[in-house]
């Protein structure tokens, strides 16, 4: 193999297929759709898990368990990590964490574990902080704050049947 035949047969700037052109164009009179059937009609469109008149898949398969929505997604960050890649005295909050990429992707949460250990003093903002995890960053001589969470939605007004007097 020559260095000059790697290239042979690539055209960077490819003209596009021409469909429903006539016979002339490559793709036959009935332009690539077969003979009469739903797919040869104009404003045919089949739902993506539609699988020709067999049940799909997707219904087929059992369902199990509960997804909630609205759930929080709790980022968690250890004490081992922390000891790993900051110095004594730095400020530790999410956006220090991101900066560190110890905290990746979109997170509502984040709390702080106590898996290892601590010897830094260590001035810590967090969500949630498990109780090992707060104990063992006073140790160290450092600070916890815990920083406010998203606020719940608030309760419609009741609607309390006003007596007629």
């Amino acid at each position: 193999m020559n260095l000059s035949d790697v290239h042979s047969g690539i055209h960077k700037h490819k003209k596009g297929r021409r469909v429903g052109r006539g016979p002339g164009s490559g793709r036959g009179k009935t332009a690539a759709r077969g003979h009469k059937g739903q797919r040869a009609r104009a404003g045919y469109a089949a739902l993506p898990i539609y699988e020709g008149g067999t049940m799909p898949l997707v219904r087929r398969v059992p369902k199990r368990g509960f997804h909630n929505r609205f759930a929080l997604c709790v980022a968690t960050v250890n004490v081992a990590d922390l000891e790993r890649v900051f110095a004594v005295g730095d400020e530790v909050n999410p956006e220090t964490l991101r900066a560190k990429s110890l905290l990746k992707g979109r997170c509502d949460e984040l709390k702080i574990l106590g898996s290892g250990e601590l010897t830094k003093s260590l001035k810590v903002a967090a969500h949630r902080f498990s109780g090992s995890a707060r104990e063992k960053i006073e140790k160290a001589g450092g600070t916890v704050t815990v920083l406010p969470g998203r606020k719940p939605a608030p309760e419609p007004p009741s609607e309390a049947p006003q007596a007629e007097a």
